[in-house]
């Protein structure tokens, strides 16, 4: 039996400047898929997202956390590259979300259509904006059971995900959280601030949810013709509602759950289409040793997308490799 190809998409705190810029510049399907995904942003709320995440003046070490720009920009990379494998014969058997990156999953196995995806990711930046006070989120490199242990984390953030057995994520008031990471400072444990500026996953985004599920009871929702394991649930999901694009916002992420659950049906190559390799990296800690071979990033920071997708393209499509 061939290896089942899996199509992993992250969410928020995985997104920066320039993010795909080089398949934007040279490689066609993804450069029009952009551009299509842009015109309907453009014809949906009067602003180009492509002309924010590529100006010149904005740097790949800028936070890039407006959300308006942010939520649409994550979506727009990650269902533009899937389309670019696709359209070079690499097609997923499976597709994982994560938080916002569910969109994507939806997207790519037929739950959405691309333009209502859009249209709901564009809508949720602009309802959290309008609803929502400020809040933050923390990755924390630590044994997730600090959460539980220590006070300060339990009565002051919410647990929005735990990744591995290392690395959880925490939303909060932003001054809560700048006085937990103060505390982790002395306590020399690692943790990085997410280019985040709403708690999302926590009570912080609770005001959204009537308005978002107003929005979404319009939207048109089918069966996925992909198997969609989402990391809402941990599982695969075949009857979905239109809540269910509520929950992924408010619902702690399950990605390691969504992971295993994949795994243990069959092995498969995961291929990480988000834009910083995220998730690929969470699956190395995830899954058992001597899975990295079957863990590939494409889009990252230091701009080599071009060669990753012609190494995963040599891979699958070469003999000895995956025939299609």
């Amino acid at each position: 039996m061939n290896q089942p190809i899996v199509f992993m998409f992250s969410g928020q705190g995985s997104q920066y400047y320039q993010m795909g810029k080089e398949l934007f510049a040279h490689n066609a399907a993804f450069r029009q898929k952009m551009l299509d995904l842009d015109d309907f942003a453009v014809s949906r709320f009067g602003y180009s997202v492509l002309k924010e995440m590529y100006h010149t003046g904005n740097r790949l070490s800028d936070p890039f956390d407006r959300l308006l720009f942010s939520h649409p920009a994550i979506f727009m990379a990650e269902y533009a590259l899937a389309y670019a494998l696709e359209q070079r014969g690499i097609r997923p058997d499976y597709v994982i979300g994560a938080s916002l990156g569910e969109y994507a999953a939806a997207a790519v196995s037929g739950v959405l259509s691309a333009e209502d995806a859009l249209d709901c990711v564009l809508e949720q930046a602009r309802i959290v904006t309008e609803t929502c006070r400020n809040g933050s989120m923390l990755a924390i490199l630590g044994d997730p059971a600090l959460y539980q242990d220590d006070p300060l984390l339990g009565e002051h953030s919410e647990l929005a995900s735990v990744n591995y057995h290392s690395h959880f994520v925490i939303s909060g008031e932003r001054e809560h959280i700048k006085r937990i990471m103060d505390d982790l400072r002395e306590k020399q444990i690692p943790h990085q601030l997410l280019p985040v500026s709403y708690g999302f996953h926590s009570a912080l985004v609770d005001q959204a949810e009537q308005p978002y599920k107003r929005f979404l009871a319009q939207k048109s929702i089918r069966t996925p013709f992909i198997p969609y394991i989402s990391s809402a649930t941990g599982e695969a999901e075949t009857d979905i509602q239109a809540d269910f694009f509520w929950d992924i916002v408010r619902k702690p992420i399950r990605f390691r759950e969504a992971l295993q659950f994949a795994d243990s049906r069959q092995k498969g190559l995961y291929i990480d289409a988000g834009p910083s390799g995220t998730l690929a990296a969470f699956a190395k800690q995830i899954l058992p040793a001597g899975s990295a071979e079957r863990i590939r990033a494409i889009m990252t920071p230091f701009h080599k997308e071009q060669t990753h997708l012609q190494q995963i393209e040599d891979s699958i499509l070469s003999p000895p490799g995956r025939r299609l």
